[in-house]
């Protein structure tokens, strides 16, 4: 995917990050981390719902819903995580309002593009990297549900 077709969101943040010194992009993350939106209350009422992200050493949890072909993300990091609250900010920031294809096509390695690979470890950008997968995954699983579900006169 070239550099266009990033969708918006996610491309402005990628820029945002890029065009930051890069001795003041953890500064940057961690006001994402302080805008991580709070779950649904449908979400908060059945944790169940979600996925843990294994990849993360923090408990991080995602779901994801797709109506109307439009992707809303949902996610929670413990506060004392900032950094993975972070990556799980802009990615919920960056796929909420998307359509399934958009998020679909997401490169998967958009976590390395946006210029944290020297701030933050490996293993917390393999964070974000299985969070992006989780997305994903999820998305397809929608979009599969729905697909039975009109085959069989449900949808």
């Amino acid at each position: 995917m070239s550099k266009s077709e990033l969708p918006d969101t996610l491309a402005e943040i990628r820029d945002g990050f890029l065009e930051t010194p890069e001795a003041d992009r953890l500064l940057l993350l961690l006001e994402y981390s302080d805008e991580l939106p709070e779950v649904s209350e449908e979400v908060a009422n059945h944790p169940e719902m979600c996925e843990r992200v294994a990849e993360c050493q923090s408990p991080v949890y995602i779901y994801v819903e797709v109506n109307d072909g439009v992707v809303t993300m949902h996610a929670t990091a413990p506060p004392e995580a900032p950094t993975t609250r972070g990556f799980a900010s802009i990615l919920v920031q960056g796929i909420t309002g998307l359509t399934a294809d958009e998020v679909l096509a997401i490169p998967d390695d958009y976590p390395q593009s946006i210029g944290l690979t020297r701030a933050v470890s490996p293993l917390r950008i393999g964070g974000m990297t299985g969070m992006l997968m989780r997305a994903k995954k999820q998305v397809r699983h929608c979009l599969l549900y729905t697909s039975d579900a009109a085959d069989e006169g449900l949808g």
